[in-house]
């Protein structure tokens, strides 16, 4: 990749469309801190993170930041209801309370009929809602999701998307989706071409 530059408002949602392989992931590591960047600064709602030891960066992870994977990324051996957990138990919440908060994100969801399911007998559209679910338990301020609907139906592409739209209006999350796609319409305020290490805005 050449130089990349990218400003996110707080508030926005926007997409980074491209083929694979070529850097979307990358640019979502980065963000998400998980990689650093061979030049260049990076700043997360307004502080540099070049410079963060790999605890502080963890810590602001799990404080800032919701991640939702291409493949789900949903622990088989837990129910939905303890997936949905996990995040808050890295982060040290109680049991009684992360548990009252999962709940509550189902119900608003429409989904606490599937809390004591497992994920292997869930649809994959109901995987990925769930996933997006769990990325909001830390109340994060934003959202990246990587190719979130590339193994999903166009029916729950389209409710993945009604979803996410969602959160970001109704919660004011910031989200930044990666999608091979390159003509998808999408619910975003700004949408990226990732081409020969170059982004364009489009």
């Amino acid at each position: 990749m050449k130089g990349i530059n990218l400003l996110v408002k707080e508030g926005e949602f926007i997409s980074v469309r491209g083929k694979s392989g070529s850097g979307k992931t990358t640019i979502l590591k980065i963000i998400g801190m998980l990689e650093a960047p061979d030049q260049g600064e990076v700043k997360i709602l307004g502080k540099s993170v070049n410079t963060l030891s790999d605890d502080e960066k963890s810590e602001m992870r799990i404080q800032n930041i919701g991640f939702v994977f291409q493949f789900f990324n949903l622990i088989p051996s837990l129910t939905v209801l303890e997936n949905i957990e996990l995040p808050l138990a890295l982060a040290g919440i109680n049991k009684y309370e992360r548990q009252r908060r999962a709940l509550e994100l189902l119900e608003y969801f429409g989904l606490k009929n599937l809390s004591k399911r497992f994920p292997d007998t869930l649809s994959g559209g109901e995987k990925q809602r769930i996933a997006i679910i769990r990325a909001l338990a830390n109340n994060p301020k934003i959202i990246l999701a990587d190719e979130p609907t590339s193994s999903i139906d166009n029916e729950n592409s389209q409710l993945l998307m009604e979803l996410l739209s969602r959160v970001n209006k109704q919660w004011n999350v910031t989200i930044v989706l990666t999608t091979t796609d390159l003509y998808e319409e999408l619910p975003t305020k700004k949408d990226y071409l990732l081409k020969d290490g170059c982004l364009h805005q489009i």
